[in-house]
């Protein structure tokens, strides 16, 4: 009975999944009435939808607890990741009310199918639970793999879509296989009694709990896009609609990182000594094949997809790190990441129109001259991404790498060190382009009212958070407490 009407406690712990579940629904039926010249009015629909999610969560802030028998957490990390879900969540449909109006896909599902995402990504965060993370991760994984193949009439779109949805039924098999593994040695899916398990026994040498961390570490590395498990990352990222890059690059590589960090800090922490090793070396091989690969890039959706494998390597060496101050950087760089990545991407759209697509480095030639109040947002962009001061980048990368150094992992900070040089070629390459070449004729820019606000909220986290870093430092502390 208790599963049919579950109590009013529990209901009130995921009033923000509640409420987005509603709204999305109503998105849906929406999209019968409105005719389709007026689709974006559906988007407005869902950015009203995103800011009442919020405000749902906003007296939950200081609230603790767990529902449904522990299967959701409530608790400062998890709200942590929320609003970052929902800031992209808002920024995307912002900066694709004009771009897929462009790309002729401006239907109504693609707005519902943001939210369903976004709503996977937050029972991600919130998950205390195997079966309750996984359920998570498939409801925003179908979610992206449709979205990736929005533009139908685009054989690459197509691709995209498809190589994303046979690459992510593999990993999802083995993760899915992996937590099999863990209920069968420890007879609960339940990260606590996962971990009270363990404590109590002595199973650190067992190949069948080794083999399961492995296939945890496969299968979630597949969707933060560490190395070796990228290979699907730079051409989902090209042929997927541009504002779809975007969204996965930072909300699902968001979601992954919070399912990872639950995971292996919450449930499997008694195993730290053997997955930290691990994580060195995909740390280190993420950093330095992000970085060597996207050198020789020439598109730019695949320049910063490489970029965002990169980052995944320098987000994991907080993973190794494994501290509080590791962890709570871990949380600060990927609010950074959102606003420097997003508004890379957005850059991208800035000049798409129809018949062009914008995603070449060369597009952006003499933007400096023609364009420049543009070229110089862009290259606050790239000066983030490459961790030049002052910006938000540079705080983020400064607090990870002084976290590694401060726990003598010195040969991964020095890998970071090196790697996030050569990130400054490619970045300004593209800098190099738009001032120093072409002849700065006129180039026409997709500009709309909800782009320039989009772009104006992520110019202004990338200069705040760098300048002003001290608050967002503490949020982030604070939120890593409910790990340890």
């Amino acid at each position: 009975m208790e599963l049919l009407f579950p109590p009013l406690s529990d209901l009130k712990l995921i009033s923000p999944e509640l409420v987005l579940t509603v709204g999305l629904c109503l998105v849906l039926l929406a999209d019968l009435f409105v005719p389709k010249p007026r689709k974006t009015l559906l988007g407005v629909l869902s950015l009203i939808v995103v800011l009442a999610t919020l405000l749902a969560g906003l007296p939950l802030l200081h609230t603790r607890g767990d529902a449904f028998g522990g299967m959701i957490l409530l608790d400062s990390y998890a709200m942590f990741f929320k609003v970052v879900f929902l800031l992209v969540t808002g920024l995307t449909i912002l900066i694709s009310l004009r771009y897929i109006a462009v790309e002729e896909i401006n239907l109504g599902e693609y707005y519902a199918l943001l939210l369903f995402a976004t709503l996977g990504m937050m029972i991600m965060a919130a998950g205390g639970d195997l079966i309750s993370i996984y359920l998570g991760l498939e409801l925003m994984s179908i979610s992206t793999y449709v979205l990736c193949g929005f533009i139908k009439r685009d054989p690459k779109s197509v691709e995209s879509s498809l190589k994303f949805f046979l690459a992510g039924a593999f990993t999802s098999g083995i993760l899915l296989y992996g937590m099999a593994l863990l209920y069968g040695l420890t007879g609960s899916t339940n990260l606590q009694a996962i971990s009270r398990f363990l404590s109590g026994q002595n199973l650190s040498s067992s190949p069948v709990l080794m083999l399961a961390m492995i296939m945890l570490v496969a299968g979630f590395g597949f969707k933060i896009a560490a190395v070796p498990f990228h290979m699907w990352v730079p051409d989902v990222y090209e042929g997927a609609p541009t504002s779809v890059t975007a969204f996965l690059a930072t909300g699902s590589k968001a979601a992954g990182f919070a399912a990872v960090l639950r995971v292996f800090f919450s449930g499997l922490g008694v195993l730290k000594p053997q997955w930290i090793v691990l994580l060195w070396v995909l740390s280190a091989l993420t950093m330095i094949l992000g970085n060597v690969v996207a050198v020789a890039q020439s598109n730019i959706k695949r320049m910063l997809a490489y970029s965002s494998v990169a980052h995944a390597g320098y987000v994991l060496m907080g993973f190794v790190v494994g501290t509080q101050r590791g962890l709570s950087a871990v949380l600060f760089y990927t609010l950074v990441y959102v606003f420097m990545t997003l508004g890379a991407f957005s850059m991208v759209i800035l000049i798409c129109r129809k018949g062009h697509r914008g995603d070449q480095i060369e597009d952006f030639k003499g933007m400096g001259r023609s364009n420049p109040i543009a070229a110089f947002v862009f290259l606050l962009f790239l000066l983030s991404l490459g961790g030049i001061p002052p910006t938000a980048g540079f705080v983020g990368k400064l607090y990870l790498f002084a976290a590694a150094i401060e726990e003598k992992f010195y040969w991964l900070a020095l890998i970071a060190v090196v790697t996030s040089a050569i990130s400054i070629y490619y970045y300004f390459k593209v800098a190099m382009v738009m001032y120093m070449q072409g002849e700065g004729s006129a180039r026409e820019i997709s500009l709309s009212p909800a782009l320039l606000s989009a772009l104006g909220v992520m110019v202004l986290g990338t200069l705040v958070v760098g300048l002003y870093p001290g608050p967002f430092l503490e949020v982030a502390r604070f939120s890593v407490l409910s790990l340890f």
